[in-house]
């Protein structure tokens, strides 16, 4: 299970980890945390040192009720970073998250990677075609309605069977715009209940039926932190249990903030199989 990221084949079969870099200032974690070139360029040097193979960069905070901005906007914040990246880690693998096909393609065009859409093509309908041309990864994750509104009342009748689903018929598109290199993300906490994602988390096998790398986006959520009563800030230790359960269960890739400890997990998940 390999995807083709600027010409380098990235093996899946053994799990790699997706360090995350939100430029934003109001992420539910790191908000405000990497503003300036410094900080960026030491938080990424970090990942890359402790085992990170991609780096998820997020100019758009998509926590439940995040304030929307403008495309213009999302454009001025992650433009100089994927500029300043690819100049300073030229063999950096980037991962762009935007659900808009205009920051897809300026960042891809800029040297980026992969493209991680959370809203799945369900946003911006140029998406599919957009990525398609441009042939490269793309992340399609799973989210019921929007940053703004997905954790008002998220009903199914039943979460896994409709994601599974959602993500036959949104994978049935894009080949045939004939793009191959997809990746599938349950979208843990993107309009789903507690309850919702921890049975996510234990039926995730069910979703290697669809052909697909796994990724998991699990980190320091609230699923994880409110079902403890402690804060994000002290759910590493969960976020690590969490990870694990993922890995078991078919994760190839898993998305954090806290890089070494994802590569740790992998070693020891990858010495039972």
């Amino acid at each position: 299970m390999t995807i083709n990221c600027k010409g380098n084949l990235i093996d899946l079969s053994s799990p790699k980890v997706m360090g995350i870099l939100n430029i934003t200032p109001d992420s539910f974690f790191d908000g405000g945390k990497y503003k300036n070139k410094t900080d960026i360029l030491h938080q990424t040097e970090k990942m890359i040192s402790d085992g990170a193979t991609f780096i998820d960069v997020g100019a758009y905070s998509s926590r439940p009720g995040a304030k929307h901005i403008s495309e213009d906007e999302e454009l001025q914040r992650i433009i100089p970073v994927i500029d300043l990246l690819i100049k300073k880690f030229p063999e950096i693998i980037i991962s762009v998250d935007t659900f808009r096909s205009k920051v897809a393609k300026e960042t891809i065009n800029l040297g980026a990677a992969i493209v991680n859409d959370i809203s799945g093509g369900k946003i911006d309908e140029k998406m599919f075609t957009t990525v398609a041309n441009l042939q490269v990864p793309y992340i399609l994750m799973h989210m019921l309605g929007t940053p703004q509104n997905m954790q008002k009342n998220p009903v199914y009748n039943d979460v896994t069977q409709e994601i599974i689903s959602f993500f036959a018929a949104q994978i049935h598109k894009l080949h045939q715009l004939k793009l191959n290199d997809i990746i599938i993300d349950v979208g843990f906490g993107f309009g789903k209940t507690i309850d919702h994602n921890f049975e996510i988390l234990k039926n995730l096998s069910l979703f290697k039926n669809l052909d697909a790398p796994i990724l998991a986006g699990i980190s320091r959520k609230s699923m994880l932190y409110k079902t403890l009563d402690i804060s994000a800030q002290e759910a590493l230790n969960a976020t690590t249990s969490a990870n694990t359960i993922a890995l078991l269960n078919g994760a190839n890739i898993l998305r954090v903030h806290d890089v070494k400890e994802a590569v740790e997990a992998v070693k020891i998940v990858n010495q039972i199989f």
